[in-house]
């Protein structure tokens, strides 16, 4: 049984002082419950932000939930913060805080840093710590050599509670998918994964968007250091972790952030900034400094305490635009008459600013759909300072094309040329994610035309011309074989279906083409760089063929690929090329490993010094039906002197 509450505090003016200024970005330091010593004594301190609340206690098991037994203190310097000691608490403890508003309203709301929260939908938090022996210390050195954004990227995205379901139709925990997801990832040849929101959520079908617990891993799959060892066992096996990240909006649970001192105090009052139509959720106050080191803080925290890699940045677009979601009337312009958010504009620049200033070898990503400029551009040149960007207009026109039947392609060819038009302008990443595969739109496959071997054939080309294309990728659960049916959270996704000769060998094409793409430095190596791409020919529609090259920063270091996108052969199709040399196949998708044809061999191709498509040289191909093709360039080997003679000044150069 626990003591009185005594007053104690981890603070210091300086603290205060940053939190009060929104710079405090370790403000979790401080803020929630740590299990601590106090004149030798045992238990835990409790600090929690409540500025407008009347009174504050922590209630739980340990006092019967009693309101009135162990009060906190509130600080003398008008910080809001109220705090407190209470002997004999240790960590595994449930707890609250019991608040009384202004006017009365007695509240029970979870902790906002809780490491740890009851399995919903059980709503209290409980006293944890984060330690953890980490043996990842090979990957935190060399991260950097695997985050840069001259790095590949090709990355699974997975939401853990489907991914895979046991015999009774429960999510595997997170050790489970220390073994399981590890393994797949791996075989699977993905540089990295990126989980749907980990942090706890209390309605599971909002796939973890609508967060409660942001300093807290799910308990739906075990506790804090179980997803540390899942961490840990990814960075093992050389595979990085990206989360989503959600500091757009938060639910209206009662046990939650809003109205969490009984006045708005992490959102506006007013509802045409502070809710959110479209998600009917709460939208965080930017412009509060509180709320932005709280928010700052979280983002630092997952890097920090759990190692993560990089964080993408959920719904930056509402962010942005005072008028997201809204109809005249419904929204406030800035103080210049415009649409824009300036305060969440800055509170973006500050998270980037920070991310990268501490943990320099991570990556930010931002979902952001609109034309808004210089999303992944730095600061310090107006930019909001992402590392990349999601190309939403890629994955629009992209897919669009690929529901046209092959025989009316030629009539919407620019709609996969188009977004070479605008590659460049920012750091992008091409996403095939779950947004693609849910509310009836249902799986990839079903938006391919015709029957099941052009279906599949359909696929192929679809993930060739995106591992191809400029930009990195990312993939969601279960499109790697062609799940057949949209993806349910409850249902998990068909691994029946790899069982099935061409669901696996779409399969086994996804993971060749991974391994080609991550061991390809033209693939990746110049993806933000005009240089790195150089169209052959884009604009043949009259026999739906593409035909660009990639290159790496080597001026050899150079691949040419052609897509056939329609069902027909083309015979001695030409394709020019800039250099006298050998063209080995290195990916045909018509391979009848992968579920093709089987019938179009490639062979080396040796170019011909003969003029096409602009360029000196050419080579001659037979293009497979709905087929990429990809071919490595080797340049000439020098030749060797003549044997038996002196290699005299005359005979090099004479080479």
């Amino acid at each position: 049984m626990s003591t009185a509450v005594t007053a104690h505090s981890l603070f210091t003016d300086y603290d205060i002082n940053l939190f009060r200024a929104g710079k405090n970005f370790r403000i979790y330091d401080k803020l929630g419950s740590h299990v601590i010593e106090v004149d030798g004594k045992r238990g835990t301190y409790f600090a929690v932000w409540a500025p407008s609340a009347k009174s504050v206690s922590v209630i739980g098991d340990f006092n019967h939930w009693d309101r009135n037994a162990h009060p906190l203190f509130p600080r003398w310097d008008s910080s809001g913060i109220y705090e407190g000691f209470l002997e004999g608490v240790e960590s595994g403890t449930i707890y609250k805080y019991a608040i009384e508003a202004q006017n009365g309203e007695q509240l029970e709301k979870g902790d906002p840093y809780a490491r740890l929260w009851e399995t919903p939908p059980k709503t209290a938090s409980i006293v944890w710590d984060t330690y953890y022996e980490w043996e990842d210390e090979e990957w935190m050195k060399n991260r950097y050599q695997h985050n840069g954004i001259d790095r590949p990227y090709s990355v699974y995205e997975v939401h853990l509670g489907s991914w895979k379901k046991n015999k009774k139709n429960e999510s595997l925990s997170y050790r489970e998918l220390a073994t399981d997801l590890v393994e797949y990832v791996s075989k699977m040849n993905y540089t990295h994964v990126e989980f749907l929101p980990v942090m706890e959520h209390p309605y599971f079908p909002s796939w973890g968007y609508q967060i409660t617990g942001y300093f807290a891993p799910s308990s739906r799959f075990g506790g804090p250091q179980d997803f540390m060892y899942l961490v840990d066992k990814l960075h093992a096996a050389g595979i990085g972790i990206i989360l989503d990240w959600v500091p757009s909006h938060f639910p209206n649970d009662a046990h939650g952030l809003a109205q969490f001192d009984g006045t708005h105090l992490y959102d506006h009052a007013d509802p045409r900034k502070g809710f959110h139509p479209d998600w009917k959720s709460a939208i965080f106050n930017y412009g509060r400094n509180e709320v932005r080191s709280f928010l700052i803080s979280n983002a630092l925290f997952w890097l920090d305490r759990y190692h993560i890699d990089g964080l993408r940045v959920d719904a930056v677009a509402s962010m942005l635009y005072l008028d997201y979601s809204r109809k005249q009337g419904e929204w406030i312009p800035n103080q210049y008459g415009g649409n824009e958010n300036l305060e969440a504009i800055e509170f973006i620049r500050e998270f980037n600013e920070a991310v990268y200033r501490d943990y320099p070898d991570t990556m930010t990503i931002a979902e952001e759909s609109t034309a808004f400029s210089g999303v992944s551009r730095p600061t310090y040149v107006g930019g909001l300072g992402f590392g990349q960007k999601w190309m939403m207009g890629w994955m629009h026109d992209t897919l669009k094309y690929f529901k046209h039947d092959p025989v009316h392609r030629s009539y919407h060819h620019s709609e996969l040329t188009f977004s070479l038009v605008y590659a460049f302008s920012e750091n992008f990443m091409l996403p095939l994610s779950h947004d693609e595969v849910v509310h009836g739109k249902g799986p990839i496959i079903d938006r391919m035309p015709g029957d099941e071997w052009q279906r599949f054939a359909n696929m192929r080309l679809l993930y060739g011309y995106m591992m191809t294309h400029p930009g990195s990728k990312l993939n969601f659960m279960g499109g790697e074989f062609g799940q057949t049916t949209e993806w349910s959270i409850e249902r998990g996704i068909d691994w029946e279906l790899t069982k099935y000769k061409p669901h696996a060998s779409l399969q086994q094409y996804v993971a060749d083409l991974n391994q080609l793409y991550r061991s390809t430095t033209a693939l990746y190596e110049m993806a933000y760089d005009s240089k790195g791409f150089e169209w052959i020919d884009g604009g043949d529609h009259q026999n739906s063929v593409l035909s660009y090259l990639r290159r790496g920063r080597d001026e050899n270091d150079m691949v040419a690929i052609v897509h056939n996108l329609t069902p027909a052969v083309r015979h001695k199709y030409r394709v020019g090329v800039p250099f006298e040399g050998e063209y080995a196949p290195v990916i045909n998708s018509d391979d009848e490993r992968y579920g093709g044809t089987g019938n179009f061999k490639q062979q080396v191709m040796k170019s011909v010094p003969s003029e096409w498509n602009g360029r000196p040289n050419h080579i001659e191909l037979t293009l497979p039906p709905l087929t990429t093709l990809v071919f490595r360039y080797q340049a000439p080997k020098a030749k060797a002197a003549p044997k038996g003679k002196a290699r005299t000044k005359k005979t090099e150069d004479a080479k």
